[in-house]
């Protein structure tokens, strides 16, 4: 007998990335940074007192949405602070979404989605990108209540234009997120449409481009009246206090962040020739990671390989991808003996 609704009893659940519990790896699967966080981040962390952790956090993070609201030309009410963008991607699901109420995104993409379409046990409609990963045009038509649309794309790497990203929005009856997860490694993004469209919402994580994984936090940008009842939804104290802290004062050192965000595009262009030269199909990329296409030696087979010499990327097997390997951007140091060890795989084969 179990206890569990029926569509809990049925779900798979979120499945992350390994994470290994050697010292000595190289961990090139979960899409973290490889730079320290901001050391003014780092500062306040050590800065924290007793006091500050016997008391509730405030449960707006008010200092975190004035800053956030600077640096995007927005307000403080058109911000939401949230435990990691997977916190928004709850709430988004829970507030717009139900038995008679779809969800569509087109695929392949984030594999957390289908996830909370399960567990809200709402329809789910996936539109199969074409091979450029373009924007299904069909998209418009599929009359969900909420349209989910990762951008940059992961796990491919790939941008849609916001001028597409605007059509979309303006076609729409439901609501579209933009999840902008990583897009701190692109060239542009989708926040001005916040400011045109009422059924815009923007995800926006500091796990990647601010190097604050282990912290959990992310935030939504939407109109003041989306954003209201956001909140009616979230939990009442879903940031915690460390996490607010040290969320803001990275967010407030904007040149740290830039130098960061420029190292980590100079090191994914180095890998991507790299790869390339050892005779991979490799995609431009606008994130930390890159989706490659091994010709020499089964996908499958490099990933196993590689995690025998403790060097770990991601292997999807799902349609679409079960002949690709997602790369995270790792130092120049890891991406070094990834190749060289890449080198010996292939050598080893003839």
């Amino acid at each position: 007998m179990s206890y569990f609704r029926d569509n809990i009893e049925q779900a798979a659940g979120y499945v992350p990335g390994f994470q290994p519990q050697e010292a000595e790896v190289v961990k090139l699967n979960t899409n973290e940074n490889p730079f320290a966080p901001s050391p003014r981040a780092v500062q306040v962390l050590g800065e924290m007192n007793a006091e500050q952790l016997r008391r509730y956090p405030d449960s707006m993070g008010d200092s975190f949405r004035q800053v956030a609201a600077s640096v995007h030309g927005l307000s403080p009410d058109h911000i939401m602070c949230c435990n990691g963008g997977d916190d928004l991607l709850a709430i988004c699901f829970r507030s717009f979404c139900a038995e008679d109420r779809a969800v569509a995104y087109p695929v392949p993409t984030y594999s957390l989605y289908p996830v909370q379409a399960q567990l809200q046990n709402c329809p789910i409609i996936e539109v199969p990108f074409d091979g450029e990963f373009n924007l299904p045009p069909k998209l418009a038509s599929m009359a969900a209540s909420l349209t989910i649309v990762c951008n940059p794309n992961a796990p491919s790497g790939t941008l849609i234009a916001p001028k597409e990203m605007a059509a979309l929005a303006d076609a729409l009856q439901g609501i579209l997120l933009i999840d902008e997860a990583y897009v701190d490694f692109a060239a542009c993004d989708c926040v001005d449409l916040v400011k045109r469209f009422d059924n815009v919402i923007i995800l926006r994580s500091l796990s990647k481009g601010y190097s604050l994984a282990g912290i959990r936090f992310g935030y939504a940008m939407a109109q003041p009246e989306l954003i209201a009842g956001l909140m009616k939804v979230k939990d009442s104290y879903n940031v915690d206090a460390m996490a607010l802290a040290v969320a803001t004062a990275a967010l407030q050192d904007q040149d740290y962040f830039a130098a960061q965000v420029e190292k980590v595009k100079a090191l994914r262009q180095a890998l991507i020739q790299s790869l390339c030269e050892l005779d991979f199909r490799v995609g431009d990329s606008h994130t930390n990671f890159v989706l490659a296409q091994p010709q020499a030696c089964p996908a499958r087979t490099l990933y196993k390989k590689l995690a025998q010499q403790h060097i770990y990327i991601r292997y999807f097997d799902l349609p679409g991808l079960d002949d690709k390997v997602r790369i995270s951007v790792g130092t120049a140091a890891q991406n070094e003996r990834l190749i060289l060890a890449i080198k010996e795989i292939l050598s080893s084969r003839g």
